[in-house]
């Protein structure tokens, strides 16, 4: 599986015109290699060349690790006392050996991760944002990477039903999500979720990406709960909105039924050969038409797999093209100042013929508390 992955690696950095591309701890890495490295004051890099055998870096405490890899690999390792210098540049002289002198070449990075520190010991090589190479290479999921999300969404979804009990006037945004926490490693999520669980109450659910608070809950008030689970590295996120009690404010039923129809809307539309902006405007227009269209603030969805924000991106205007085995979220929100919110989020994944959602939750609007 590895060898298979590494070979279609330098296929694409081949037909991307670079050199080589550098991975650092974090998805692709474990992607590539099956091992996980800590992202630290200790640079760890795996050099990728379009051709022979990539080179890895690592600090002397990991380099057992090299051992591991799922492919034959030449490593250089380093020590505190001696610092990475001179092991990044046995690794270049390395590679320049097998005649890929780094100095002056395109040298793809992560773009949204590499930093300074690594940046700084390639030495003169021209770094390119290599992004859209590593997501090439991973949205298309095969049947055991689907297998696990749907694992992770069924751990997700038991935390959930497990947490509502919780739910009732008086007790606060942080309590809830402390327990939807302990939920989710009592039914088995690995501890590294996506994310931090979101849980917004009344006023506060019209702010998508409100962190817990210890503001408590009345009654009448609907909640937005997101959170995720994480199973053999790949993940869930899921969003519903729940009332405590009959809710106040009988409008936010009445929009807790668009984003319903929105979000299935753009369930039904999405399949193979469809592109993410028809997706997007399915749940979009819905909402317009109603006349929140200024209240739908964010996308309706983000690809989903070893990382909880990942390739593709459902959204306006976008001309990608889904294909079978890419997988994603489905999440319209209407978000009122003052009044509260309402989300409803389901994970995704293009079949051959269609879109079947890993989340199974109801989705209508269920009265806590």
């Amino acid at each position: 599986m590895y060898a298979t992955r590494l070979q279609r690696l330098q296929q694409a950095v081949t037909d991307a015109g670079l050199a080589a591309v550098a991975a650092i701890p974090g998805p692709n890495l474990a992607y590539l290699t099956g091992l996980a490295f800590h992202l630290s004051e200790r640079p760890v890099v795996l050099f990728i060349p379009a051709a022979d055998k990539p080179v890895l870096v690592v600090p002397a405490l990991e380099a057992g690790k090299a051992a591991q890899l799922p492919f034959a690999a030449r490593h250089f390792s380093f020590s505190d006392d001696d610092g990475p210098d001179a092991a990044y540049a046995q690794a270049r002289a390395a590679l320049a050996l097998d005649g890929l002198a780094l100095d002056g070449a395109r040298l793809g990075v992560e773009g949204r991760r590499c930093r300074f520190l690594e940046l700084a010991l390639f030495g003169d090589a021209r770094p390119v944002a290599a992004d859209a190479v590593f997501a090439e290479l991973r949205m298309r999921k095969s049947p055991d990477e689907i297998a696990a999300m749907r694992r992770a969404a069924e751990i997700a979804e038991a935390a959930f039903t497990a947490t509502l009990p919780v739910l009732r006037p008086g007790v606060t945004e942080r309590a809830v999500a402390a327990e939807l926490v302990a939920q989710l490693l009592r039914h088995g999520s690995s501890p590294d979720f996506p994310f931090t669980p979101l849980v917004g109450s009344g006023p506060n659910g019209a702010d998508p990406h409100l962190f817990p608070t210890d503001r408590q809950i009345a009654a009448g008030e609907l909640v937005v709960m997101d959170w995720g689970a994480n199973h053999d590295g790949y993940m869930s996120d899921i969003t519903r909105t729940v009332a405590v009690g009959e809710p106040a404010d009988a409008g936010l039923r009445e929009v807790h039924a668009l984003v319903h129809a929105a979000n299935r809307a753009a369930r039904r539309r999405a399949g193979p050969g469809v592109t993410a902006g028809a997706v997007d405007l399915a749940a979009r227009q819905l909402i317009a038409k109603a006349g929140y269209g200024d209240r739908f603030i964010h996308r309706t969805g983000h690809g989903l797999g070893l990382e909880g924000h990942e390739e593709p991106y459902i959204k306006e205007n976008s001309d990608f093209v889904l294909g079978e085995g890419m997988t994603f979220t489905i999440e319209p929100g209407i978000y009122l100042p003052g009044r509260g919110g309402v989300r409803i989020e389901d994970d995704m994944v293009i079949t051959a013929d269609g879109c079947e959602s890993l989340s199974t939750l109801p989705r209508e609007l269920q009265n806590v508390g």
